[in-house]
C-alpha cells in the first residue's frame, strides 16, 4: 500500500503552517484583497512573473506563455495574456546566473496596459542550497480609452464637461525596477519579489484641446511584494508527487493569498485545487509530455461578484528545453523547480 513517510508530512505540514501564517498576518493586518498587477491562478507555472531572482533555477530554457479571462460576463472585465522566457547561463565551471525576458498585456476596463521587461539573477551556494538574488528593468505603457467614457443622465456625483473626467484617448509610459531574493533547497522554494520598486507614476496626456494646451493626467504604479514558497514531496513507492505552493501579495495597504495543492502523476498528469483569500476557489488540471506543458484553471468567485460573473479561465501553454553544459550533468533531475 502507497504511503507517505512520516520526514514527508513533516516537511508538508510546515509548508502549509508557513502559508496560513503568512496569509492570515497580512492579509489580517492590511485588509481585503488587492490586486496591484496581473492575478494569475497559476502563478506557480510563470514563477519570474513576480519574481526576477527566479530565472534561470533549473537546468531548462523555459518559455511559457499565459491568457486570463477574469469575472467572465462582466462587460470590460479584465484580460490579460503574458510570454515569460528565462534559462541558467553557464559561467566558468558552474552555473552562476540566470537571464529572462517577459512580456504582458492586460486589459481592465477602459485601460489597457504593455508592459515589457528584461531579468537577471545571480546564484551563491548557501547552506546546501541555492541563493539567488534577481533584478528587473522594464517598460512599461498605459492607455485609457478616455474617448469612450460614458456619464449617465442625472448622475448626481459627476458632470459632463467636467475637466477632471478625460474624454479623449490618453497614452504615457514609464521605466520600471523590481528587485527580489530566492531560496532553493533540496525539499523546498521560498522568496520575496519587491515589484515597481520605485512606485513610478505614469503621466498620460493627450492634444486635444480648441487651445492646443495639452492635457495631462497620472496614474501609480504601487508597489507590490510577493512572499511566495513550495515544495515537491514524493510520495514513497509511487509515482505520484504532491506539489504544495502559496503566493502572498501586498501592496501595503490591501493584501489577498493563493494556496494550492497539487498532485503530479508520472511527470506527465497534473491535478489540484486552489484557494484565494477572500476571493476564489480553483481547480486545475495539466499534462506535461516531451517538454511541451498545457495547463487550465478554473476559479469559481466566492465574493459578491459571482451574481454576475460565472467565472474565470487561464490557459497555460509552455515548452522547456534541456541544457546541458557538461557531458556528466551532475543536476539531473535535482531542481524542485522543475514542472
Amino acid at each position: 500500500m502507497n504511503c507517505v513517510t512520516r520526514e514527508t508530512k513533516v516537511r508538508l505540514h510546515g509548508l502549509l503552517r508557513l502559508a496560513a501564517i503568512a496569509a492570515a498576518l497580512i492579509a489580517g493586518a492590511l485588509g481585503a484583497s488587492a490586486q496591484g498587477d496581473v492575478q494569475l491562478t497559476q502563478y506557480w507555472a510563470l514563477p519570474t512573473v513576480f519574481n526576477p531572482a527566479a530565472t534561470g533555477n533549473s537546468d531548462y530554457l523555459r518559455v511559457r506563455g499565459d491568457a486570463r479571462m477574469q469575472w467572465v460576463g462582466i462587460h470590460n472585465a479584465p484580460t490579460s495574456f503574458m510570454v515569460m522566457a528565462d534559462s541558467p547561463l553557464k559561467f566558468g565551471k558552474k552555473q552562476h546566473i540566470g537571464l529572462g525576458v517577459g512580456m504582458m498585456q492586460e486589459s481592465l476596463g477602459l485601460f489597457s496596459n504593455l508592459a515589457l521587461n528584461v531579468q537577471a539573477s545571480y546564484k551563491l551556494r548557501v547552506l546546501k542550497g541555492v541563493l539567488s538574488i534577481g533584478i528587473e528593468g522594464g517598460y512599461y505603457d498605459q492607455k485609457f480609452k478616455g474617448s469612450e467614457v460614458q456619464i449617465p443622465e442625472g448622475d448626481d456625483f459627476h458632470e459632463s464637461g467636467d475637466e477632471a473626467i478625460p474624454t479623449q484617448d490618453l497614452a504615457g509610459h514609464v521605466f520600471d525596477f523590481s528587485l527580489g531574493l530566492e531560496y532553493t533547497h533540496r525539499y523546498f522554494w521560498v522568496g520575496v519579489g519587491a515589484k515597481h520598486l520605485l512606485q513610478p507614476t505614469v503621466k498620460l496626456s493627450l492634444e486635444g484641446s480648441e487651445a492646443s494646451e495639452e492635457m495631462e493626467y497620472e496614474t501609480e504604479l504601487p508597489r507590490m511584494l510577493y512572499f511566495s514558497g513550495g515544495s515537491n514531496i514524493q510520495i514513497k513507492n509511487s509515482l505520484f508527487e504532491l506539489q504544495p505552493s502559496f503566493l502572498v501579495k501586498t501592496d501595503f495597504k490591501s493584501a489577498t493569498a493563493d494556496i494550492t495543492m497539487r498532485a503530479r502523476y508520472n511527470r506527465f498528469l497534473s491535478f489540484g485545487l486552489g484557494y484565494r483569500y477572500n476571493d476564489a476557489v480553483s481547480a486545475m488540471a495539466g499534462v506535461e509530455f516531451k517538454g511541451f506543458f498545457l495547463g487550465y484553471s478554473y476559479d469559481y468567485p466566492l465574493s459578491a461578484i459571482g451574481k454576475v460573473s460565472s467565472g474565470s479561465h487561464e490557459v497555460v501553454v509552455g515548452y522547456q528545453l534541456k541544457l546541458d553544459f557538461s557531458g556528466k550533468n551532475k543536476n539531473k533531475h535535482r531542481s524542485i523547480r522543475l514542472m
